[in-house]
């Protein structure tokens, strides 16, 4: 049986910018891109040299992302941006311009309210409940960002036929619009973003540019595999009842989570194919995209957590 390889020439030359590649799928999606030989541009609050203030104390940073997609083969670029500070996604957006001079794929995977989302026993608490100020600026986190980015970096994608959109959000348009989210803070947040991609795309189309949003399934994050005591090698371990740790055992559905580079494969197919405009305007899972373009996990695993 053959196993799936990534083609580490089909994005050579190609530019790419992954806003939020700090972690997560912002990460899994610059290192696939890496895989296929594009140079990506990885921008993000946690950097080594930055004074930017992030909204998870965590250890990961651009720079790390940036060196893991140099090892597999891409062109990593770390650059420090707050995507809530117009001036600074403007100068990126300049940057860009003198540095590169256009932009072939835009993912845009800011979110950074996970924390405030906070853990499953706060969830479904009422609007009238919930805190106003918290709700709010996962707001802005998860939305005003995206549009403050897509406002600024656009004009470098429109300026020849081909350039691609992602938006990375957390279920597809028909699953939110039939599923309470957690919150009327999150939920919106999440069809906010599927919307933002299907009004893009309608707007891209006349340049011969596409915009699709793009969500993971049960992502085994970096904050994922803390929650379980576990690390990507070790995963399974988490399914394991009377853990020695002492831990719970995750649900039986852990089994079908993914890791993050499996919704990075998803970008990298999506940008690789001549005939992506048929996914214009559309909302997609990493699953769906695997079934279309024969692409795996790391596993070698098609996982479906949707299911």
């Amino acid at each position: 049986m053959m196993v799936w390889q990534p083609d580490a020439e089909a994005l050579r030359g190609r530019v790419a910018l992954v806003a939020g590649a700090t972690r997560g799928a912002g990460r899994g999606i610059a290192a696939a891109l890496g895989e296929a030989g594009a140079t990506v541009i990885c921008t993000g609050r946690s950097s080594r040299t930055a004074t930017l203030q992030s909204d998870y104390d965590r250890p990961e940073t651009i720079e790390e992302t940036a060196e893991l997609v140099d090892s597999l083969g891409g062109v990593g670029v770390p650059l420090p941006v707050d995507h809530l500070d117009r001036a600074q996604v403007c100068a990126l957006a300049d940057r860009l311009r003198a540095d590169h001079g256009h932009l072939d794929i835009l993912v845009d995977d800011i979110w950074g309210a996970e924390i405030l989302k906070g853990p499953p026993a706060r969830w479904h608490t009422p609007i009238w409940k919930h805190d106003l100020d918290d709700g709010l600026r996962i707001l802005r986190l998860g939305v005003e960002t995206h549009l403050i980015t897509s406002h600024f970096l656009l004009p470098l994608l429109i300026d020849r036929a081909g350039g691609l959109v992602v938006e990375v959000t957390d279920g597809t348009t028909s699953y939110n619009a039939a599923h309470y989210r957690i919150s009327a803070f999150y939920g919106l947040a999440k069809v906010s973003v599927n919307r933002l991609a299907f009004d893009l795309g309608h707007e891209l189309a006349p340049y011969g540019c596409t915009a699709v949003s793009l969500t993971p399934g049960w992502l085994r994050s970096e904050m994922m595999l803390d929650n379980w005591g576990v690390t990507e090698d070790t995963w399974r371990d988490a399914l394991q009842p009377d853990r020695a740790d002492g831990r719970p055992t995750a649900p039986d559905a852990f089994a079908e989570s993914e890791s993050p580079r499996y919704v990075g494969r998803a970008v990298a197919a999506l940008a690789a194919d001549p005939g992506r405009a048929r996914w214009n305007q559309l909302s997609a899972t990493s699953v769906q995209l695997a079934r279309e373009y024969g692409f795996t996990d790391l596993d070698g695993r098609c996982p479906d957590s949707w299911a």
